[in-house]
C-alpha cells in the first residue's frame, strides 16, 4: 500500500520515479520532480488515511519533515540508485538485494535475468487497493495481489541506461563501497557524496557498523521482522485482549494496556532464549525491547 500511494503521488504531479525501497519505520525512493513537498505530500496523506482507517486511530504517521539530497551527475546517481535499490541488504533483512520484495530491485533487466512478471489483476477492486480520489491511467497494470505494476510506474528504461548491462547491474548490486566511490562523487561536482550516513540521516535503529556488514550478505534469519511480529500482535494478541470488538486494534488499547502486553512479550522472548528448542509464541524467533515498544506504538527507550 505504501508504494500504491508514493506510485499515486509520482503519477499526479507528473514526476519520474526511477528507484524505491520501503521499509518497516521508513522509505527511500529517487526520483526527477519539481513538486518534490507536494509529491511528499500527497504520498503520506494518502498513506495515513489507509492506515488510519485499517487501526482505527487519527492522527497523522511519522515526524513532520523528511530528507532528501539533491543528486547530479553520473557517479552520485549510480551511488544513489544502489542505495536505493539494496536496501533490503542494508537493513539485513536480504542476503541480496533481489530477496527483499518491498523494493524494485526486481523491476530492472527483467527479461535478461529470467523474471517473470507477476500475475495480474483482471479486474481492479481499485477502493481496496488505492485511496478512492485518485485516478490512475488505464495503462497502469496491477498484480494479484493489488500491487501497481512498478514496470508501469518506475521509469525502467532510464535506470537500465545508467547500469548500461545487466551484468554491469548484478556487479553493482553485489559490491561493496569504498573511498573510491566518494572520490568519483567529490570530483563530479560540488554536491555531498551519497553515503550510508546520509542517506539514513534520522531513521531510528540505524547503525552504521551493523549495515557495513550486512552488506556482505549475513542476514541473521533467528531474528523476527517488524512485519512478523506485527502480524503475530495483529492476529493473536490483540483479538485475544479486545474479545467483544470485531474491528480489534492495538490503538485502541490504553497505553497501560499497551505497556503490560509489551511487559509481557518480552518476557516470553526472554524465556524463549533461555529454554532453547521449546515451544513459544516466538516461534524460536527473537525481537529487541525496542522493537516490540516500536510495533506496540510506545515511546522507544532513550539510546545510552
Amino acid at each position: 500500500m505504501g508504494f500504491n500511494c508514493l506510485a499515486t503521488a509520482v503519477l499526479s504531479t507528473e514526476s519520474r520515479l526511477f528507484a524505491e525501497g520501503f521499509m518497516s519505520t521508513h522509505y527511500h525512493f529517487l526520483l526527477q520532480t519539481t513538486a518534490v513537498s507536494e509529491v511528499m505530500r500527497r504520498c503520506r496523506y494518502a498513506y495515513a488515511r489507509y492506515f488510519n482507517t485499517k487501526y482505527r486511530r487519527k492522527g497523522s504517521i511519522g515526524e513532520k519533515k523528511y530528507f532528501s539530497l539533491e543528486i547530479e551527475g553520473m557517479h552520485h546517481t549510480l551511488a544513489a540508485l544502489n542505495y536505493v535499490i539494496r536496501q533490503g541488504l542494508h537493513h539485513g533483512l536480504a542476503a541480496t538485494p533481489f530477496g527483499y520484495p518491498h523494493c524494485s530491485a526486481n523491476a530492472y533487466f527483467r527479461s535478461d535475468l529470467g523474471k517473470t512478471i507477476p500475475a495480474l489483476m483482471k479486474e481492479w477492486n481499485r477502493y481496496k487497493y488505492l485511496p478512492s480520489n485518485i485516478k490512475v491511467p488505464v495503462s497502469i497494470r496491477m498484480s494479484e495481489d493489488g500491487l501497481l505494476l512498478r514496470e508501469d510506474v518506475l521509469d525502467v528504461a532510464w535506470v537500465e541506461q545508467n547500469y548500461i548491462s545487466p551484468r554491469n547491474f548484478l556487479f553493482q548490486m553485489n559490491r561493496i563501497a569504498d573511498e573510491k566511490d566518494l572520490e568519483n562523487q567529490q570530483k563530479e561536482n560540488g554536491l555531498p557524496p551519497v553515503t550510508m550516513e546520509t542517506i539514513e540521516t534520522g531513521v531510528p535503529d540505524f547503525v552504521l557498523k551493523e549495515s557495513k556488514v550486512f552488506e556482505f550478505g549475513k542476514v541473521n534469519r533467528s531474528n523476527m521482522t517488524d512485519l512478523e511480529l506485527c502480524a503475530l500482535i495483529d492476529t493473536m494478541l490483540v483479538p485475544k485482549v479486545c474479545k467483544e470488538r470485531q474491528d480489534a486494534s492495538v490503538y485502541l488499547l490504553s497505553e497501560s494496556k499497551r505497556a503490560e502486553l509489551c511487559e509481557w512479550l518480552w518476557r516470553e522472548c526472554l524465556d524463549a532464549r533461555r529454554q532453547k528448542g521449546t515451544q513459544s509464541i516466538f516461534a524460536n524467533k527473537y525481537v529487541s525491547e525496542n522493537q516490540l515498544r516500536r510495533c506496540l506504538s510506545l515511546q522507544p527507550f532513550a539510546a545510552k
